[in-house]
């Protein structure tokens, strides 16, 4: 441990000990003080937290504190997320004697050996982690309020998500039935992001497959995702070298990959007739069941068994890949189907060839098989002759109906309406049907095994797809401040694809379904308004309620109001006074004001968080805001465990010290960015907090108590400005610019000013102190200490947001000198060997407000001579916006007394003396004739050497 990191975890210590006997962070309500609530995603105590995490806690810490210094009662509570399979998994691993796993912890979290063998008890592994990431929390610096701690699988936790779970299902939105679902086949239960490795969310998409078959009956079930293109097949593709089998599914025999009957398994009934490879049905001539057509089945080892059904049907005049592989073999034949502006008649072919494709294993096919399904998909229509295709094979009037109905809906119609429409009547024709699969695979279990794809017969689902939820839910994300912006559209497009999805599984930790036994609600799904539960915890527990109390009649009180505290507590058997707080509590804090996350949870969680809520409160009680904040990389890579380069935020807290790290993690990144933390900019950060801190004692120990000159105002109206850039920056969940304002802006504006005087004043303590506060939310233990260095009463923590008044003449005093400094510098005389710089000051500042508008006759009339108002005005024109507007605030503005104060300061800049003479002053020696140089804010220079 560094001599810094010592002394920063020591400061953290002290501050972190005199915040929780003061209880700074365990707020009350206050009638008539707004308040602020905000909550982070609760961890899994299957580990301890990692940087990551701190991330996402810094910022939601970082607007807690600032809204308190705002004015507002801020709470910040914290949960542990004990539900599900995370724990399990890694609990059963250590059990059955795992050495990899019990090195990985003992490796990555610091775990002792004698530790880790009592972790095959799950619940002590997670009372493990949930105590460590606690103190890591609280070693972090973190505000929170820690008499509002629970775990889901408190009793009275349960009770208030069994609540919640018979509300959805009295609305109708929970269900059960037949519907696919992310499988683990190892421990036979749905799987959901949470449960997987990488927190990765199985993707479930649907191939079409379409019965090709051949003279014996055999069917080459195609699966694509391109259904409509099935007119223009012109062969079949099959790996020679894969296994292959010949399995009964849906009442047919059928080709398969010995991937995709497993696959299919988890589907419906596949029994394996026998095994085979591939290159046994390369060759044979199979029936498009929809043109009538017979094709050949070719060979090509570009088809990957794992991927659909490993039979793949050929369409070359729209898929580049099809193309490409048929002109190798010399064996092209194109059928158009599809038009698109821009385009020919053969897509693939057109597209191929401009981008000089020589092959069919050219990596260049991904980005040319991209164009042209994106094109197709958004901009094509099915062409008008291509119903002429179909049915050739039927006798008539068979074919001529089937080929009335394409005319119908599938001619001339946009490719995603046609794709709709032959999908739905090649199920129903009994011509083709519909597989399951991982899109995103490999997508892995906890425990290591694949994730498939199973339709389930009997399962509880939350029914995501209810149409007037999602309108609900649409109108919510409208409504509320997202933080990125741009994350938005994520947030409808998660809304329009959320369908039904798995709520309870038959093991793991967590919560029974009230209503059916045997099944324990899934961690995703009791995590959505737990939010809620926080401003009420505190007050079951200080009343005493037991669980059986928490009743639905009680939360229905609580949470919607419904029937009075009298009869409530007459049925439950409390107080009604007890319920009436109890309610009062939730009427002050919700709603919530910000939700914190990460971005990869929008797909998932962030998104059941407002299904949720606008399914059982009203509307003043939705939440306002969500911030979604990037990931965090470790001298470039992803974290991972394999890697061995998990930064548990324990250790990090070690290694650099609390403030070192908030400062890095809040500085590293803007909130929407991923941030790379690097070892390097830690303790250049350290090193920057130091400096902060020795700037305080400097000023504590040297300030007098004299009447303030220009340098004095000049610091306080230049901190004034920065703390109004700081407020907003925090205000727009702009923590990187804040920090960079706070952290580094600021003390270089004291630097600066610390340079330019012999002494510092009682106002650069003032200023001081207003800066300490701005500081706090990122860096609050320096803060705390900086503020009672410089005599601030009470904690930092509390202090109100400063009300600092920039003074425009003091800052045009500091612009104007820095000005000087540079017109000196440019001259050519200027350099080594200067004896002296002579400065002639034009004292006529009316001259130079009267030139703002860039009319010459204002000047005139405000005393100008005709040919110096001309160069007034032109002068007016260069001096940037910043200090027009800075002439345009100041009442008047002394160009001597400024040169005076800071003489010092420019002397040291010029490494001369200087000398200043008023340009109208009779008496004062004409120098090169530089008097009638001089303009206001310009005055005449003249250089003796």
């Amino acid at each position: 441990m560094s001599e810094l990191a010592r002394f920063f975890l020591e400061l953290g210590e002290r501050w972190q000990r005199r915040w929780a006997e003061a209880r700074v962070f365990e707020p009350e309500p206050e009638v008539g003080r707004p308040k602020y609530f905000i909550t982070a995603a609760y961890p899994y105590p299957n580990g301890a937290i990692h940087i990551g995490h701190g991330r996402t806690y810094l910022i939601a810490d970082v607007l807690a504190r600032f809204y308190r210094h705002m004015g507002r009662i801020s709470l910040f509570p914290m949960g542990f997320h004990y539900t599900g399979t995370p724990i399990l998994t890694i609990a059963e691993a250590i059990a059955s004697g795992d050495a990899a796993v019990a090195e990985e912890y003992m490796t990555i979290y610091g775990v002792p050996e004698s530790e880790i063998k009592k972790m095959g008890n799950p619940l002590y592994l997670a009372r493990y982690f949930h105590e460590q990431s606690k103190r890591a929390m609280q070693r972090f610096g973190l505000g929170i309020d820690w008499s509002r701690e629970f775990t889901t699988i408190d009793p009275e936790y349960q009770r208030f998500i069994q609540w919640q779970f018979e509300k959805l299902r009295k609305k109708g939105l929970i269900v059960r039935g037949r519907h696919p679902v992310g499988w683990c086949p190892r421990h036979s239960m749905p799987v959901g992001a949470h449960d997987t490795k990488d927190d990765k969310e199985p993707d479930i998409g649907q191939w079409t497959l379409i019965y090709f078959a051949d003279g014996e009956g055999l069917v080459f079930p195609a699966a694509t995702l391109r259904p409509e293109t099935v007119p223009g097949v012109t062969n079949m593709w099959i790996n020679p070298e894969a296994e292959y089998v010949v399995a009964e599914y849906d009442g047919r025999r059928m080709v398969l990959s010995r991937d995709a009957a497993r696959r299919l398994s988890f589907q419906g009934g596949v029994k394996v007739l026998r095994e085979a490879k591939g290159r046994e049905f390369v060759g044979r001539a199979v029936q498009n069941p929809v043109t009538g057509e017979w094709v050949p089945v070719y060979e090509a080892r570009f088809v990957d068994p794992g991927v659909g059904t490993g039979v793949v049907m050929s369409v070359p005049a729209h898929a580049p890949y099809d193309y490409a592989a048929l002109r190798d073999m010399g064996a092209v034949r194109l059928i158009p189907l599809i038009r698109v502006e821009g385009y020919g008649d053969y897509p693939a072919k057109e597209v191929v060839e401009r981008m000089g494709i020589k092959s069919q294993t050219d990596p260049a096919l991904e980005e040319a098989t991209k164009e042209v399904y994106s094109a197709e998909y958004a901009r094509g229509y099915m062409r008008e002759d291509v119903a002429e295709l179909v049915g050739g094979h039927l006798p008539e009037p068979a074919r001529s109906m089937v080929r009335a109905v394409f005319k119908m809906y599938f001619a001339g119609r946009p490719v995603r309406e046609a794709r709709e429409f032959i999908s739905k009547w090649l199920v129903e024709s009994g011509l083709g049907g519909v597989m399951y699969d991982i899109m995103n695979k490999p997508v892995y279990c906890r425990c290591g095994t694949e994730i498939v794809v199973k339709v389930l017969e009997d399962q509880w689902f939350i029914n995501y797809g209810e149409s007037r939820w999602k309108e609900l839910a649409r109108e919510l994300v409208g409504a509320m401040s997202i933080i990125p912006p741009e994350a938005k559209p994520h947030f409808y497009a998660t809304i329009d694809w959320l369908d039904k999805r798995a709520c309870a599984r038959t093991r793991g930790l967590g919560t029974p379904l009230p209503w059916s036994g045997g099944w324990v609600i899934e961690s995703l799904s009791d995590s959505t308004i737990y939010m809620a539960y926080y401003t009420v915890i505190k007050k079951i527990r200080h009343f005493g309620l037991k669980p059986e109390q928490l009743t639905e009649e009680f939360w229905d009180y609580v949470f919607l109001g419904v029937g009075t505290a009298e009869e409530v507590a007459r049925r439950i058997g409390a107080s009604p006074e007890a319920l009436k707080a109890i309610r009062e509590e939730f009427e002050y804090w919700y709603p919530l004001d910000s939700r914190n996350s990460g971005k990869d949870l929008i797909p998932n969680h962030l998104t059941f968080f407002i299904f949720n809520h606008v399914a059982i409160f009203p509307r003043e009680k939705w939440p306002r805001q969500i911030v979604a904040n990037g990931w965090v990389l470790r001298e470039g890579e992803k974290m991972s465990k394999s890697k061995r380069n998990v930064l548990p935020l324990d250790r990090a807290v070690e290694m650099y010290g609390p403030d070192p790290l908030r400062a890095t993690l809040a500085i590293s990144a803007e909130v929407e960015q991923d941030l790379d933390f690097r070892d390097a900019e830690a303790r250049r950060n350290a090193q920057q907090l130091m400096s902060i801190y020795n700037l305080a004692q400097r000023l504590a120990q040297g300030a007098e108590d004299r009447r303030p000159n220009w340098l004095d105002m000049w610091l306080v109206s230049e901190v004034a400005l920065l703390l109004e850039r700081a407020r907003e920056a925090y205000e727009k969940v702009r923590v990187r610019q804040a920090a960079v304002e706070v952290l580094y802006n600021a003390k270089a504006v004291f630097d600066q000013y610390l340079a330019a005087v012999e002494k510092p004043s009682k106002l650069a303590v003032e200023a001081a102190r207003a800066w300490a506060v701005a500081m706090e939310p990122i860096v609050p233990h320096l803060a705390e200490e900086v503020w009672s260095v410089l005599g601030g009463e009470g904690f930092a923590a509390k202090a109100p947001w400063p009300r600092l008044k920039a003074e425009p003449a003091a800052l045009l005093a500091k612009r104007y000198v820095d000005m000087l400094v540079e017109d000196v510098k440019k001259i050519p005389a200027y350099g080594p060997g200067v004896k002296r710089v002579v400065v002639y000051v034009n004292s006529n500042f009316s001259w130079v407000k009267a030139a703002l508008g860039g009319d010459v006759k204002a000047v005139i009339n405000a005393g100008a001579p005709p040919q110096a108002a001309k160069r007034v005005v032109d002068l007016v024109k260069t001096l940037g916006d910043e200090v027009r507007s800075l002439v345009a605030s100041a009442e008047g503005f002394n160009e001597v007394e400024a040169l005076s104060s800071y003489r010092g300061y420019v002397e040291k800049a010029l490494g001369a003396p200087v000398e200043v003479y008023l340009a109208d002053d009779p008496e004062a020696p004409d120098l090169g004739g530089k008097k009638r140089a001089a303009l206001p804010l310009k005055p005449g220079i003249y250089i003796e050497k």
